[in-house]
């Protein structure tokens, strides 16, 4: 399947950044000497996913087993694999809306389980959230209205370089920011006026710790810095506690538990919410998709006697391991990563055309789809959950076709082999 060369298509308007679950949406970008230029920032984030993609798209192939064809073949070999299987696995899920409301339709024709990449610290909030809710808020709060930014563990910066910024530090905000971070950790790169605050032990301990000093338990001399920190929380207008999802050790919903309970405990006096930072690739928003289609999110399966969640047992890494599944189902349209897992079954690969390069053996169906943000127009959610923004196609035309468009034909074709 050749692509179709053409002009880029103008790039005066500002463009939201595909690359990070922080979705900023005032930069630029243009057409430089060595390709895409990007202006409004320095994100090394946002460079790097540029990189990948060329002012022109490059010609791009199905492949079936390593080998070119066209896309009605790679079609067709795809629906083969799917059709014969008896236990699909979707995994990967880089898409945008579209493209998770196609997958839905045909997780159902297929009784596929599907877990995203980030599915592991994608649950630690969900699980959380089913057992005990939460209070959280979004980056336009946390700008115009935190006086007190806690980044717990670790500082965002490194995964989201925009996250201060986006935060209004440095631009006239008035929050003040504080690492919580573990004295056996290394240290982060101090980022200009961020204070640290260490504790012995890890995470879990030092959550518990402060959950019982914000909530005005006798811990005595114990509590050390995180009992004069439990005081700023108390004091502050509006506390926020920031977390990476992707960064939280094993059984990471208790540490989220926590941080709900600390904002829980702060909201009786004064005003809290925690930000947790994640879900991209396309994780948040296909959880969203399948959680509005269904009422139930990720790690469901659409089964004869009806819909099954097993948060624990449909982890796709768990499902491979074991050799639970018979076929998988890979989508990773932002880019190149995460690649699809080498794994000895039936593949079907929907990505960059770079993947072409990686899913050369056998029992593999590559089909090169466009990236949402580049060579085609989208919608995917924020890290912050409840804002949905449009993504905006930097080239008219790539010639490649949607995960939507790959996905609704696949649904065809099995629907016309059964008929």
């Amino acid at each position: 399947m050749s692509a179709l060369v053409s002009s880029p298509a103008p790039t005066a308007a500002p463009w939201t950044c595909p690359f990070c679950p922080l979705l900023c949406d005032r930069f630029s970008v243009e057409v430089g000497t060595g390709g895409w230029a990007l202006t409004g920032s320095e994100c090394p984030r946002a460079r790097s996913g540029l990189s990948r993609f060329g002012v022109s798209p490059a010609p791009a192939s199905s492949t079936i087993d390593g080998l070119a064809c066209d896309a009605e073949a790679a079609i067709a070999a795809a629906a083969r694999v799917l059709a014969a299987s008896r236990q699909p696995l979707f995994g990967g899920l880089g898409t945008d809306v579209a493209g998770a409301r196609a997958l839905y339709t045909l997780a159902c024709r297929t009784g596929a389980i599907c877990d995203a990449a980030g599915g592991a610290a994608l649950f630690h909030g969900l699980r959380a959230l089913q057992d005990r809710g939460g209070f959280t808020t979004t980056l336009a709060e946390v700008r115009t209205r935190a006086d007190l930014i806690v980044c717990l563990g670790s500082m965002p910066s490194e995964r989201h370089p925009e996250f201060l910024r986006r935060c209004g530090i440095g631009e006239g905000g008035a929050a003040r920011v504080v690492l919580l971070q573990s004295r056996a950790a290394s240290v982060d790169p101090a980022d200009e006026g961020v204070e640290t605050v260490r504790f012995d032990g890890d995470l879990f301990d030092a959550m518990a710790m402060l959950a019982a000093c914000v909530a005005g338990r006798t811990v005595g001399d114990a509590a050390g810095a995180l009992g004069a920190l439990a005081a700023r929380l108390r004091s502050a207008r509006y506390a926020v506690l920031a977390y990476e999802t992707a960064r939280l050790p094993a059984q990471g919903a208790l540490i989220v538990e926590a941080i709900h309970r600390i904002v829980s405990t702060l909201n009786q006096r004064t005003r809290a919410a925690a930000l947790p930072l994640g879900g991209g690739d396309g994780a948040s928003t296909v959880n969203a998709v399948f959680t509005w289609l269904s009422g139930l999110p990720l790690r469901t399966r659409a089964a004869p006697p009806g819909l099954e969640h097993e948060p624990l047992r449909f982890d796709a890494s768990r499902l491979l391991v074991d050799r639970a599944v018979d076929s998988l189902l890979w989508i990773a349209s932002f880019g190149t990563e995460p690649p699809p897992p080498t794994v000895d079954l039936p593949r079907i690969v929907l990505g960059h055309p770079d993947f072409a390069a990686v899913v050369q053996g056998p029992a593999t169906v590559f089909i090169p789809v466009s990236t949402p943000g580049i060579g085609s127009a989208g919608h995917v959610f924020r890290t912050d959950g409840s804002v949905l923004m449009p993504l905006r196609a930097l080239r008219d035309d790539d010639g490649l076709p949607t995960v939507a468009d790959v996905l609704k034909r696949l649904t065809q074709a099995l629907q016309g082999a059964s008929a």
